[in-house]
């Protein structure tokens, strides 16, 4: 009886022995191992018109745009790309060219860009690339380029003008908010401006184009 105690006595320490060393050599490799790193948030800056103006308007558009992203709103009423922007309640807003190089090296990982309705498509090409120069040299990895309702034959040509501006500009992403936004019951009666259904349409359409063009950000 006491030859059988003592094998069950030497049975136990060995598998005490066994998983002590196990835990030991689980808690070396842990202490060993690099900390995880954890991604910053997106940050972006969104230039744009009045169409896109009325995400500030709706609390739940605006938190839907922002929820993960550190998102940047410039958007106002009257704004043209280049051109000298129209004037609205007596005073013009800055250009989305000026709006940009205001914000320098804090501009983010993302520019969107959803300006057009106020001027014509002529000259709207060489304005895309002035604003993706000014987007990259501020840092920009990627810039989210916004297609306008094609509600007259102006913004279809401004919109082809979008889509050939891919071709000399690898980090532009096109989001096609014409073809999304077709027959969708989201806008006033000129067919452009958003209802509050429609702006939070938008910002649920723009948030993964956001992340896409962010994806090459060190």
């Amino acid at each position: 009886m006491t030859h059988r105690y003592l094998q069950s006595v030497r049975a136990a320490l060995l598998i005490l022995a066994l998983a002590l060393a196990l835990a030991c050599a689980v808690a070396a490799s842990s202490a060993g191992a690099a900390p995880a790193v954890k991604k910053t948030p997106v940050k972006a800056t969104f230039v744009g018109d009045s169409v896109s103006a009325s995400i500030t308007y709706v609390t739940s558009a605006q938190a839907q745009l922002e929820r993960g992203i550190d998102v940047r709103l410039d958007l106002k009423v009257c704004r043209r790309l280049v051109q000298p922007s129209c004037p609205y309640q007596g005073s013009a807003p800055s250009t989305a060219l000026q709006a940009v190089q205001s914000y320098g090296q804090s501009l983010g990982h993302v520019l969107i860009v959803k300006v057009g309705y106020n001027e014509s498509s002529s000259g709207y090409g060489k304005g895309i690339d002035e604003i993706m120069r000014a987007a990259i040299a501020q840092g920009a990895t990627g810039v989210v380029w916004v297609t306008l309702r094609e509600k007259s034959d102006i913004y279809h040509w401004t919109n082809v003008a979008i889509r050939q501006a891919t071709k000399r500009w690898p980090q532009l992403v096109v989001a096609d908010w014409n073809a999304y936004s077709a027959g969708k019951p989201w806008f006033g009666p000129d067919g452009l401006h958003l209802t509050p259904t429609g702006a939070v349409g938008l910002a649920t359409f723009l948030r993964p184009y956001i992340l896409r063009a962010a994806d090459t950000r060190a």
